[in-house]
């Protein structure tokens, strides 16, 4: 017979191996039938048993099983996975923000655990984990990247201590790092004032509530003596998390238009996402910072702001990963994690092994003031014996103004100081003519709305 029922034979196999009574088999005639061929179905009932009757050390049945299991998954992708009760609720944890461990996303790739990105302000960032490194081994134990249980050890009870072994390109040799497990609540939006006027907002993760603390954290930027000129939207090491919740924050700076569509083989699996009406900004300049950590329900974001013609993507390509993955939980406890679609921008871009490629690429920069600066002339009014200006009339009426204090992080981070003053520039772009403006001439350009 060539049709047989893969799910069917797999349990019957586990069940006339048990030692115990003879296990339940589900019915054939309830049961989905998959086509595998009689060789196909000899070689794992062969492999099952040899490994059962053979092997060096005694295998548990179950544990067997469930390893055939996984495999079957793993072979699909990186992503798919199965999740016993333990990995389920770890899950759960993740989406809801709260667990024990190091705060870092990391990827089961090429037989390596490769970090996507660290959490903000988690003990794996403070150590100085970052996105890209490799992790070879974790307290001294070496990790094998095909191994589902070795994203586990990153896990603990809080306040006990964990040493990471990482390769990192641009080190010569292996770094190790000590850290200590703490209760990660991932804040996932954090913002301030750059400057006045201008608002920076960093999304380290997009979880249920994303939408709504991003809300609540526009509205305390803004102000109705300062309202927001322009603001920076920092994606950077965001390895994704809630589709809904990417989806919502797109929306809060969307007055309509498609935000992304999921497609797979399943009419369940094909989705789209609009934006509803109320842009929270009302137009004002938006610049999205993207970086190779940047990945998933991230790239969503960015995606559609770039698509829509809505945001400026300043950065580096994305990470790349636009496939959706749904959790279904199994009878008998624990779930699959599996991918069930891909993503697409709103111009139908594929984003899968893609990423989104930045409107301006800029590579990520350290900036350090010079120990010895350049002594020049910088200016008239550094000209020994230079004239003196006649103040206008207007000039003497205007009082003076306080330098404008700048944010301290703007110092050393060259994207992000790249980016305020990209921002600065859209905003002077836009500005309308106002009355008494001179009017424009061969040596006076036109500021036009864009």
């Amino acid at each position: 017979m060539r049709s047989v029922l893969l799910l069917w034979c797999l349990l019957a196999v586990a069940a006339a191996t048990a030692s115990g009574p003879a296990a339940a088999v589900p019915d054939p005639a309830i049961t989905p039938e998959i086509a595998v061929s009689d060789q196909d179905l000899r070689t794992f009932v062969s492999v099952f048993r040899s490994i059962r009757e053979a092997y060096v050390e005694p295998v548990d049945d179950q544990k067997l099983m469930r390893a055939a299991i996984r495999g079957l998954l793993s072979s699909l992708d990186p992503h798919s996975q199965y999740l016993d009760a333990d990995e389920l609720k770890a899950w759960d944890q993740d989406i809801s923000g709260r667990y024990g461990g190091l705060g870092i996303e990391v990827i089961a790739a090429g037989g390596f655990l490769r970090v996507i990105a660290p959490l903000d302000d988690s003990p794996a960032s403070r150590a100085g984990v970052r996105a890209g490194d490799i992790i070879l081994a974790i307290d001294g134990k070496e990790v094998d990247g095909n191994d589902a249980d070795a994203v586990d050890l990153l896990r603990g009870a809080a306040g006990t201590r964990v040493t990471l072994t990482l390769d990192r390109e641009s080190s010569g040799t292996p770094l190790e790092l000590s850290m200590v497990r703490e209760v990660i609540r991932t804040r996932s939006v954090r913002a301030r004032l750059l400057q006045p006027g201008y608002g920076y907002v960093r999304i380290s993760q997009f979880q249920l509530n994303t939408s709504a603390d991003l809300r609540q954290h526009l509205r305390q930027l803004a102000s109705a003596k300062q309202p927001l000129r322009g603001l920076i939207l920092d994606l950077r090491d965001n390895p994704g998390g809630v589709l809904d919740g990417a989806v919502e924050v797109a929306d809060l700076f969307l007055q309509a238009g498609l935000i992304v569509t999921t497609r797979g083989r399943t009419e369940g699996a094909n989705r789209s996402f609009s934006a509803s009406a109320g842009d929270l900004l009302a137009g004002a300049p938006l610049v999205v910072l993207v970086d190779a950590g940047t990945a998933s329900a991230s790239e969503i974001v960015a995606g559609a702001l770039q698509d829509q013609g809505r945001a400026l993507i300043l950065g580096q390509r994305t990470f790349g990963k636009g496939s959706v993955q749904n959790i279904l939980p199994l009878p008998a406890g624990g779930a699959i994690k599996i991918t069930t679609a891909r993503y697409y921008t709103p111009s139908g871009s594929s984003i899968q092994a893609q990423g989104i490629a930045p409107d301006i690429e800029l590579a990520d920069r350290q900036l350090a003031p010079l120990d010895h600066p350049a002594q020049m002339i910088s200016s008239e009014a550094s000209l020994p014996g230079h004239l003196n200006a006649v103040a206008s009339a207007s000039a003497a009426a205007a009082p003076a103004t306080a330098a404008t204090a700048t944010d301290g992080e703007l110092a050393d981070d060259y994207v992000l100081s790249s980016a305020l003053n990209t921002l600065k520039a859209m905003v002077i772009a836009r500005r309308k003519p106002t009355v008494g403006d001179p009017p424009a001439g061969d040596d006076q350009p036109t500021v036009q709305q864009r």
